[in-house]
């Protein structure tokens, strides 16, 4: 609808500025949003005041011409109005909300679904976290968050790839072995001090017990160094299973994991730093290689070489999203922890020096989850014998609680999650208020369909019958059901969805303590059937993309 406002609006300036009502004028974007007080219409536009300071004109005097000369041809709206420096304000015709019942019902799990991305190839790359230890739940929030954005890209007409890299290159794998090997040594009684900068969890020692059932005390007398190497590779895939199966009951499916180590391979960085160096991209100091991110706006240049001869984690994301471009992704998506503000500089400086443009590709950053149980902080330590990991969250709250909760704030603000709210089956638990009021429609059509009554095609109802407040209320919002899902999918804003369900759900809850669906008037009792259903369609479809279920009875 907003985009038949918009075009309605468009089609009436050009034919203004045609006739000489208006001068000629560049034709802005037209802007269509929906008001924040009802009042002020159904939709509005602000292109009056846009053109205005074009030529130069009174915005109000501007509106009044649009106004006056506004062609309506699928007779869509009661009235306009102009209000304030001039937005122009739209009333639409309850018929037309009234339509919107027949659209849901055609469409079904369709509704919703759009043509923007137009079969674009896009990949999102998300959770990305080291193979030395389980998920946490800063983790777990990345990866509903990247999940979730996949989703409504796909739902919004993109070709959706998930990747995640497995960081299984450099110094923290080594440690990882070296840490393995310290807690083998130890389990098997030999006395050592165990290093400050290897890994301590708990969940090393379980790797080294099993390194012990299976092969014994062997690696006693082997060379260190190979040990190191071996339980490093142990530990990682150990971990990384580990890792996957957590994600896979979290309901995060991924396409492709890319190891770090594939960019290695016939000294693929080398090449590609050699390649820049010849560009001009890269210089030397005589000790470190240098990548020149300020011609590109960074506050400074970046090392992409160390004085040992190392290349930085700088250097393997350029040859990462070199890899990913030659793949032909058109946008690239990276979710990240909000601690890497600082790096979205360099690596936008790398993929332009790759000849790539900036806005191809999207950084996303995730902000730290605070953990509460009845409104106090959880101590973020296993030794407390309180968990953190994303394992510990799912058995105690299930996966449908957890998404929702980790997408009820932006992915940029900080958020807190309730254990013991997003248990409690109660109005104050978000996802359970939603899933009840799917719950509970599915339940009035099943009482019913046990009266007897038979469940309406739409040419049965009379819509005019659905007069409440109310009622306009809950057709109106879904109407703006796919308005909503393309504005989160061109915005990234996965948050919108819950935003939107929690509303849905107020409407219909308030809505039902008030109306009767069933009673004697066999008319109205039809249309509100029929209404019901709908609701029940974009409940569904809603929670689809978030990856949360949508029960029957509760």
């Amino acid at each position: 609808m907003k985009i038949k406002i918009a075009n309605l609006v468009a089609a009436t300036v050009r034919n203004c500025i045609a006739a000489g009502l208006i001068p000629t004028a560049d034709l802005p974007y037209m802007e269509v949003e929906v008001p924040n007080n009802p009042e002020h219409g159904d939709y509005a536009s602000n292109v009056a005041m846009i053109l205005a300071s074009q030529i130069k004109k009174n915005p109000r005097q501007i509106a009044a011409v649009i106004q006056s000369n506004l062609v309506d041809p699928e007779n869509i709206l009661e009235k306009t109005e102009i209000a304030g420096p001039g937005f122009l304000n739209f009333y639409l015709k309850e018929s037309v909300w009234q339509n919107t019942l027949q659209i849901i019902e055609e469409q079904k799990e369709e509704y919703g679904r759009l043509d923007v991305g137009g079969a674009q190839k896009v990949q999102v790359e998300f959770v990305s976290a080291n193979p030395t230890g389980p998920l946490h739940i800063g983790h777990a929030r990345g990866a509903v968050v990247g999940d979730v954005i996949a989703n409504l890209l796909q739902t919004t007409g993109y070709s959706v790839d998930r990747e995640y890299y497995i960081n299984d290159a450099g110094n923290q794998m080594n440690n990882l072995g070296k840490s393995v090997l310290f807690r083998y040594r130890e389990l098997l009684g030999e006395k050592n001090e165990f290093p400050e900068n290897c890994y301590q969890g708990d969940y090393i020692k379980n790797v080294a017990q099993d390194i012990i059932k299976k092969e014994g005390d062997k690696y006693l007398a082997l060379n260190e160094e190979e040990t190191i190497r071996n339980f490093t590779a142990i530990a990682g895939e150990l971990i990384l299973t580990e890792i996957k199966n957590d994600l896979r009951d979290f309901g995060v499916i991924f396409d492709h994991y890319f190891s770090e180590k594939e960019l290695y391979e016939n000294d693929g960085v080398g090449e590609l730093l050699e390649s820049l160096k010849k560009q001009g991209f890269i210089y030397s100091d005589g000790e470190t290689l240098w990548f020149k991110t300020t011609a590109y706006g960074d506050e400074k240049d970046r090392v992409v070489v160390r004085k040992n001869g190392e290349p930085t984690y700088f250097a393997a994301d350029i040859a990462y999203h070199q890899n990913k471009y030659s793949r032909g992704y058109k946008m690239i998506i990276d979710i990240w922890g909000a601690d890497h503000h600082g790096y979205m500089p360099r690596l936008w400086a790398g993929i332009q020096a790759l000849g790539q443009d900036k806005e191809s590709l999207k950084l996303i950053l995730v902000q730290l989850v605070n953990l509460l149980r009845g409104g106090l902080p959880v101590a973020m330590s296993t030794r407390s014998g309180e968990f953190v990991t994303l394992r510990e969250v799912l058995d105690e709250v299930g996966k449908d609680a957890a998404r929702y909760n980790f997408l009820m704030r932006r992915s940029d603000s900080h958020l807190d999650f309730d254990l013991e709210v997003a248990k409690k089956q109660s109005n104050e638990n978000p996802v359970y208020y939603v899933q009840y009021a799917y719950a509970r429609i599915s339940s009035i059509l099943k009482m019913a369909g046990e009266r007897d009554i038979v469940f309406p095609a739409y040419k049965d109802i009379d819509p005019a019958l659905l007069q409440e407040p109310e009622e306009i209320n809950l057709m109106k919002i879904m109407a703006r059901y796919p308005e909503m899902i393309e504005g989160a999918a061109r915005a990234l804003e996965p948050h919108r969805i819950t935003f939107y369900l929690n509303e849905l759900a107020s409407l219909f809850h308030s809505y039902y303590n008030k109306n009767k669906v069933i009673s004697d008037n066999e008319k109205l009792t039809a249309a509100r059937l029929f209404m019901i259903s709908t609701i029940r369609i974009v409940l569904q479809n809603a929670l689809k993309i978030l990856g949360v279920n949508a029960p029957e009875k509760m």
